[in-house]
């Protein structure tokens, strides 16, 4: 069956965040935990300004695709626990090359090194401010 633009507008009102946290809190929860599991080329993108998409995407990238599941593991983990927050969607799980976790206003994407080169997320969306993470606080979060 066809999904018509009534199916298709109902599934999209009833994306919301189950919690109350702010967005900025989500980031900074779902950082230490992909940090905790040793992440590499950690960025965080405000996309805000540049897409309807979702207010901030966390690229990062684990060495091989168990450590790419550790790292979604790890990030669904520490949001359930912390923030009362489930994705409210995942893609990728399965390969473990790509996951996506879709927390509706923070997206996170998890690559191994060669899937991310061949998608290049931050060419694509280079439009948005970016910032890589490092060790000290994001100054990229707006309120």
């Amino acid at each position: 069956m066809i999904p018509t633009d009534s199916d298709t507008s109902a599934v999209v009102q009833n994306k919301q965040r189950q919690g109350s946290v702010s967005v900025q809190i989500l980031v900074k929860e779902a950082l230490i935990a992909i940090q905790d599991k040793k992440a590499m080329d950690v960025i965080i993108m405000d996309m805000y300004e540049v897409s309807g998409l979702a207010d901030y995407f966390i690229l990062c990238s684990g060495s091989t695709d168990i450590q790419v599941k550790a790292i979604a593991e790890s990030v669904e983990t520490r949001l359930k626990l912390e923030c009362q927050e489930s994705p409210w969607h995942v893609e990728g799980a399965e390969h473990r090359q790509w996951v996506l976790l879709d927390y509706i206003d923070l997206v996170i994407h998890i690559f191994t090194p060669e899937r991310r080169e061949f998608y290049d997320l931050e060419r694509l969306w280079s439009d948005a401010p970016s910032e890589i993470v490092g060790e000290g606080p994001v100054s990229i979060l707006h309120s």
